[in-house]
């Protein structure tokens, strides 16, 4: 029997546990939608957490490379890198048939998922683990849900943070153990759903081309993943909770959660343009959440379970939003 580590063997590993894993980390030009890639590194491992590969690559994001002084990939590193187009096939071929697995897996998904969508192709990527999530389910001693606290938990050492090689190494490192206590207690691993873009929708704005003054022009703002923008205020009082069978009403609070095909600026957009008001967290005045993944333990599906707050699929609020009602007077 193989041993795959002091306790756990290859006869007890937990039979609906994924057969393979892609550890992902990206650079990016910043946080925000219209942010691009400059470089991008895949770990593949094998059910039980083993390296198999690694990949590593640097991507020109045909803009201003932003946070020069996080990454360290300036104009003149970038100027002669391959375009996104130019190693989709590549990066596809890493991630197929494997669970996506990074630290803060929605930000890394949603970075990879927009610039399949700008290449007109999508990552054949399903499921997603994020690591601060299963740190969570462990319940590990961890002082904060940094990389580097827990690499430093695991006695992982880290070389050169912010380089997506070296960070998918310390990932991919920390994983493992990670994932053998988990299979040794039988924990459900925190796998959510990855929906690729069938939406897009470009900025308007015009972003800087690579080659510009390094820094200038980056959305990147220092402890958010999202800055956040400014919408003018719902001009409609709020009605109340959403009820099934009846249809939307102006002012109503619309609450989002997970991944949707649509691009979720262009959905909160078309929510805004319906009369209707985007609701950034849910609460008990919020009248409808939507998400994909109800079942997931979001703060906002399970704020929505606790409120009785309804709930819907993002297929079924896209149908609704063909038709919503005039508020009152």
């Amino acid at each position: 029997m193989t041993v795959l580590d002091d306790r756990t063997t290859a006869a007890t590993w937990p039979a609906a546990y994924p057969q393979g894993y892609a550890v992902v980390d990206v650079e990016t030009t910043g946080l925000a939608r219209d942010d691009r890639i400059v470089s991008a590194a895949v770990y593949r491992l094998d059910a039980q957490g083993n390296v198999e590969d690694h990949w590593y690559t640097l991507v020109n994001p045909e803009r201003d490379p932003g946070p020069v002084w996080i990454h360290g990939l300036t104009t003149d590193v970038l100027e002669g890198a391959p375009l996104f187009p130019e190693i989709a096939a590549e990066f596809a071929a890493r991630l197929d048939g494997r669970v996506l697995v990074a630290h803060n897996a929605m930000f890394d998904w949603q970075m990879i998922a927009r610039e399949y969508a700008r290449a007109e192709s999508a990552a054949p990527v399903r499921q997603r683990l994020c690591t601060i999530a299963l740190a969570k389910e462990l319940s590990l001693p961890l002082p904060n849900h940094k990389l580097e606290s827990l690499a430093a938990h695991f006695g992982v050492v880290q070389q050169r943070a912010h380089n997506a090689l070296d960070d998918a190494r310390v990932l991919a490192e920390a994983f493992r153990p990670s994932l053998h206590a988990a299979a040794e207690r039988n924990v459900r691993l925190p796998l959510l759903e990855c929906r690729p873009l069938t939406e897009w929708a470009a900025s308007p704005a015009q972003q800087p081309r690579i080659g510009h003054q390094a820094g200038y022009g980056s959305s990147y703002r220092a402890g958010s993943w999202r800055p956040s923008r400014k919408r003018p205020p719902c001009p409609y009082p709020n009605p109340g909770r959403y009820e099934t069978d009846k249809p939307l009403k102006q002012g109503m609070r619309v609450a989002f959660s997970g991944d949707t095909s649509v691009d979720r600026e262009l959905l909160e957009d078309r929510t805004v343009d319906a009369g209707l008001h985007v609701a950034g967290s849910v609460s008990r005045l919020t009248s409808l959440l939507v998400t994909n993944d109800p079942d997931s333990a979001t703060s906002k599906t399970v704020k929505a379970k606790s409120f009785g707050t309804p709930v819907v699929d993002e297929a079924a609020y896209t149908q609704l939003l063909r038709d919503v009602a005039p508020a009152d007077g």
